[in-house]
C-alpha cells in the first residue's frame, strides 16, 4: 500500500489508478447528507463557503459517539451516491478527495476528470477497525446534528483504495449495480 498524505494530493492524485490501494493520513471532513443540504442552502443564498478543501478532503461518514479513552466511535462510510447531486457545486468550490462506498453518479465521475479530483472507497463493516485512524477529531459546525455535525478528522494510516481516478478510470461496473469488478 502507497502511504499518501491528503496535503499533498496535487502531486499524488495523477498517479493513482483506480483499484490502487494507499494508506491515507491527514485532515478530512466528516460531513453526511444533513451538512450537505446545510452547504447548499449556504450556497444558494451566496453566503461565503465555511470550508477550504485546498489541502483537505471529504469523508461520507457519521461517527458514533466514542467510548471512554477513545477519539471516535465507530466511523465507517456511508454510502456516497446520497451526496452526488451536492458533489459538482463543490467540486467547482474546490474538492478534489471524497472517500465513501458504492459506485458514483457518470455526473460525477465527469466532475472528476473535469477538475483532476479522486473518489476514494472505504470498507463498509470496518467502522470499528477505522476508528483506530482516527487520531483527533474536532466538531466544526452544527453540533445540535449529532452523529451528523461537520467534523475535522485527522487520519493517520487509514486503508482505503481508489475508486475512481483523475482519468475516469473506476473499479465499478456500469451492468452490475455499482458491484466492484
Amino acid at each position: 500500500m502507497n502511504k499518501r498524505h491528503i496535503s499533498e494530493m496535487k502531486e499524488w492524485i495523477p498517479e493513482c489508478k483506480a483499484g490502487d490501494s494507499l494508506l491515507l493520513s491527514g485532515v478530512v471532513y466528516a460531513a453526511r447528507d444533513a451538512i450537505h443540504k446545510k452547504w447548499m442552502a449556504s450556497i444558494l443564498r451566496g453566503e461565503t463557503f465555511p470550508l477550504s478543501f485546498e489541502r483537505a478532503g471529504i469523508y461520507y461518514v457519521g461517527p458514533t459517539p466514542a467510548m471512554p479513552g477513545h477519539v471516535i466511535g465507530s466511523c465507517g462510510p456511508t454510502t456516497s451516491a446520497r451526496m452526488d447531486m451536492y458533489y459538482p457545486t463543490l467540486a467547482d468550490l474546490g474538492l478534489r478527495l471524497t472517500i465513501g462506498k458504492g459506485n458514483r453518479s457518470e455526473e460525477v465521475r465527469q466532475k472528476i476528470v473535469q477538475t483532476g479530483g479522486i473518489y476514494l472507497c472505504a470498507i463498509g463493516g470496518a467502522g470499528a477497525f477505522y476508528a483506530n485512524c482516527v487520531k483527533s477529531m474536532e466538531i466544526v459546525a452544527f453540533e445540535e446534528l449529532g452523529c451528523e455535525s461537520l467534523k475535522k478528522l485527522e487520519l493517520m494510516d487509514m486503508p482505503v483504495y481508489v475508486g475512481i481516478d483523475c482519468y475516469g478510470n473506476q473499479i465499478f461496473s456500469a451492468g452490475n449495480g455499482g458491484e466492484l469488478t
